[in-house]
């Protein structure tokens, strides 16, 4: 039944092609049109062109395309159009469509996704991912919704303690499966897909496939058309790459260098490390720059916070982990930085993909240590391109902000200046460690002491004299 709702669009399209155009030359009508639209999505993008129809005829999709080059609208829209057509009755603590996503980062924007292009449908989403509130999760999918969206840690508890349960799931989307099957996600999504209908439609999306993770995706994939719109880790054109060779200790004073200038106007800085992160926008506040943090250790909540006040402007410079290398669309980010090279060449591709999005120019700058130099090769057979040197620094000297300071004599701490003749000024140190000032006289008629030490420290007692 919901076949044939379907696949009637997509005979009309392909009769009256050249009567339509955008997205309604690809299936997309009504209100899922207007709202699309609306939002500015005017234009398809290939990876679109290519993915939606065979989608909306419920054939499985493998699409590989570049970051940023319109994935999320690719997946979503075909789900929409057949959610709508079934009404909006639903069964409690199912859902009807299920998405997975890597990180917190791109689950949220995915939903954010959804909400635009479904305004004014009667469609209903919900969030499920780690570090926010469970109780509020499990009350959002209670009645049943129609558009779930989560990563697989939180998602596993859910269904592990019959909060949700995935058996009228039949929609299945892994986006960015690559990073899904490679994160310790595979035996989670395994048992997530067992889970769903039988006779459920996947679709798995990612910028970057190798070949061991392709063949481990045929497993969830029934019969799939494969969409490449472009060369597997291939960058973005719009994006101009360079490198900074330094040493560790002299990126710090070229970052803020570089920060310096007034058209770094929107900056993203990937640290390879949490702790990195860390110091790196302490460094960054010290030399006088506003930066928000973001990675693993930090909460939900703050993680979220540092997104929203880089999103509206509020700072300028956010500095993260590769867990935000995957997931951050925020219009206008006019440069990259890599403070370190990645551990796992695919990354760079995601982190420089943060920028030149959707048409725009954008700007990705290397700081490389001679050590990463096996790194920085790795990255260049991935993208296959040598990435220009912009800058050597290995001959300057080490960058000190004011020498002077470096080498000036501290005045001594009064505290600790000697004073003649001991520390008690009274030529001996014996009070300190327990002793008596030998300059103290012994009382009148005090008796002297007779014998060894050798009790006093745990010895014998000194033998009786003769009388």
């Amino acid at each position: 039944m919901n076949t044939q709702n379907t696949a009637e669009p997509i005979v009309s399209a392909a009769q009256d092609a050249d009567q339509l155009t955008g997205f309604a030359a690809l299936g997309i009508s009504g209100t899922l049109l207007k709202a699309t639209l609306g939002a500015g999505y005017t234009e398809p993008k290939p990876i679109q062109i290519q993915s939606i129809p065979p989608q909306l005829a419920g054939r499985d999709i493998f699409g590989i395309a570049q970051t940023g080059s319109g994935k999320t609208a690719a997946f979503t829209l075909p789900i929409l159009t057949k959610i709508m057509a079934l009404g909006t009755k639903r069964r409690p603590k199912t859902c009807r469509a299920l998405i997975l996503a890597p990180t917190r980062e791109l689950a949220v924007q995915i939903e954010d996704t959804i909400k635009i292009l479904a305004k004014g449908a009667h469609v209903s989403t919900a969030l499920v991912l780690g570090g926010v509130s469970r109780f509020s999760q499990v009350k959002k999918i209670g009645p049943g919704v129609d558009v779930l969206v989560a990563t697989p840690g939180r998602l596993t508890d859910l269904v592990r303690e019959g909060d949700l349960n995935l058996a009228d799931t039949k929609w299945l989307v892994l986006d960015e499966g690559d990073r899904m099957l490679d994160m310790g996600f595979i035996n989670d999504v395994k048992r997530i897909a067992k889970a769903t209908a039988p006779d459920r439609q996947t679709a798995l999306f990612s910028a970057t496939m190798p070949d061991e993770i392709a063949e481990l995706a045929k497993g969830l994939l029934k019969n799939p058309i494969r969409v490449e719109v472009s060369p597997q880790s291939t960058t973005v054109a719009e994006i101009v790459q360079g490198v900074v060779i330094a040493r560790t200790k002299q990126k710090r004073q070229i970052l803020s260098t570089m920060l310096a200038d007034e058209a770094m106007k929107s900056v993203i800085i990937f640290s390879r490390t949490k702790h990195g992160a860390d110091r790196v926008t302490k460094d960054l506040e010290r030399d006088g720059f506003k930066a928000a943090v973001i990675h693993g250790n930090k909460s939900q909540n703050a993680r979220q916070k540092a997104l929203n006040e880089f999103r509206d402007g509020s700072v300028r410079i956010l500095v993260a982990t590769d867990i935000a290398a995957r997931g951050i669309d925020v219009p206008g980010i006019s440069h990259v930085v890599n403070f370190d090279l990645p551990d796992e060449a695919e990354s760079y591709v995601h982190r420089i993909g943060r920028t030149g999005r959707n048409g725009m120019d954008g700007i990705a700058i290397t700081l490389c240590d001679p050590t990463e130099n096996a790194k920085l090769r790795q990255v260049e057979r991935i993208i296959r391109t040598k990435l220009p040197i912009i800058a050597d620094h290995l001959a300057s000297p080490d960058p000190v902000r004011n020498p002077a300071e470096k080498y000036e004599r501290q005045p001594a701490d009064p505290r600790r200046v000697k004073r003649p003749g001991g520390a008690n000024q009274n030529g001996s140190g014996k009070k300190h460690f327990g002793g008596k000032p030998s300059g103290e006289r012994k009382p009148e008629g005090a008796k002297p002491y007779k014998g060894n030490n050798k009790r006093r420290f745990g010895g014998r007692k000194p033998a009786a004299r003769a009388a």
